[in-house]
């Protein structure tokens, strides 16, 4: 049986081979996990089409594959028992009135590679039937010295029956082990190709090339695209962050008892924002050719460090989640970013984007648009800095915004103005319960 690569999304027609989670020769069960797949936008597991032993890899980590291409073979469960098997001596069970016992799959394949006759096997599920566990239970015990005796009909065993010795000639056919020999390096296959080293000048010095996995790719390829497709421009603000910390304060504890999940500040923000996309639709719009595309309806993008590099799950339809709902679904596309097991669709579409390099302690930055959006809002650090306030110099916890967007599209007092929205509902959130 063929391991295929399996179609994995419309826009992706070639993958990175994974880590092989089986090695050559080894048994493997129906939906086993085998290999995982990496492309520019997710992982992707495949699983065993069949029962069987894994005889053949044709693919390697960190090799590319296409859509359909066969990267390993499977040999079914009783052709791989059977080429495989070593022979033993065993004899039969005296006839015994009735139906024998039945085996179940799983046991007969523990026996089997143990060496084991099932007739040996006292049975303890329904009718005397042989379960797994009987045989995990006879092959310890074989282990241990404590081989399980045979039984025979008379108390002196006749020596006819040893006559089946004969077929021990057959061992002849054990010229078939050569296809033993592909499973012969059963030692894993290497992970990567060592990465190259040039050699530079100077002693104790070396470059040393990695290759670029498929999402660093795509990433590359976007931000390129971003700056030459758009008019990017960025506009700065800044935002007294006291109203929301004393907000998370007074609530955090009732609002985490009450919803199981701690109120954060990205839930605040999006809900920000989807109040100045409705009062600036422009920001939410995008281009498509000569056109404009307006859209009513409000999918966030929030960048999160995912596994193997950054990621932007979207958010669907943020203007109808509670802030509850909005925590729990940021707390679970951030997790499985995490590990890389975000969906295909959960990271397509989105019209508008939020990035929070504040996580990391960064002060200042440009944002690049997310393309085909028109605009994306960086978060930054709190900080706290001297302001004016009533005559006074005080200290406040401040955070600098910024807008990029796409001048065609956007123009700059639409985007400033935008920007003094949300800056306006982060320092007073009682405007989004009021929707002022």
């Amino acid at each position: 049986m063929e391991i295929k690569v399996p179609a994995v999304g419309e826009s992706i027609a070639e993958v990175v081979i994974g880590q092989w989670l089986v090695a050559e020769g080894t048994q493997v069960d129906l939906d086993q996990t085998v290999v995982g797949l990496e492309t520019d936008k997710v992982n992707v597991d495949v699983p065993a089409p069949v029962a069987g032993v894994l005889a053949k890899i044709l693919k390697h980590k960190g090799e590319i594959a296409k859509i359909g291409e066969v990267i390993g073979h499977i040999d079914t469960l009783h052709k791989a028992l059977a080429a495989h098997a070593v022979p033993t001596l065993t004899v039969a069970p005296p006839a015994v009135a009735g139906a024998v016992a039945p085996v179940m799959p799983s046991a007969q394949r523990i026996l089997a590679q143990a060496g084991l006759d099932a007739h040996t096997v006292t049975g303890t599920g329904p009718r005397g039937r042989v379960l797994k566990a009987d045989a995990l239970t006879a092959v310890n015990k074989l282990s241990e010295g404590q081989r399980i005796p045979l039984v025979f009909a008379d108390p002196e065993p006749p020596i006819a029956p040893i006559a089946p010795i004969a077929p021990v000639a057959p061992i002849a056919p054990i010229a078939p082990i050569a296809p033993i020999a592909p499973i012969a390096p059963i030692a894993v296959q290497p992970v990567l190709a060592p990465p190259v080293v040039v050699p530079a000048p100077g002693a104790q010095r070396k470059q040393t090339l990695v290759p670029m996995t498929p999402l660093r790719k795509r990433v590359a390829q976007r931000l390129v695209e971003a700056q030459a497709n758009a008019a990017i421009l960025t506009t700065f603000n800044e935002c007294d962050m006291t109203a929301v910390i004393e907000l998370r304060k007074k609530y955090q504890e009732a609002f985490t008892a009450r919803h199981g999940v701690k109120l954060g500040f990205m839930s605040l923000f999006i809900k920000a924002c989807v109040d100045a996309l409705k009062a600036f639709p422009l920001v939410n719009a995008q281009i498509r050719g000569t056109d404009i595309v307006m859209q009513d309806f409000y999918d966030i993008g929030v960048a999160v460090g995912g596994g193997k590099g950054l990621v932007v799950p979207v958010v669907r339809d943020a203007d109808t989640l509670t802030l509850a709902g909005l925590e729990l679904k940021l707390a679970d596309l951030g997790a499985r970013a995490k590990t890389s097991t975000l969906k295909l669709d959960e990271l397509q579409g989105g019209t508008f984007s939020i990035s929070n390099g504040g996580v990391y302690g960064s002060m200042m930055s440009t944002p690049i648009l997310n393309p085909p959006q028109s605009a994306i809002l960086g978060m930054h650090n709190i900080i706290e800095r001297p302001i004016g306030l009533a005559g006074q110099i005080v200290l406040r916890p401040m955070m600098y915004l910024a807008l990029s967007y796409d001048h065609r599209l956007i123009d700059g007092r639409e985007a400033v103005q935008f920007l003094v929205r949300v800056k306006n509902s982060i320092e007073a959130p009682e405007r989004l319960l009021l929707e002022i």
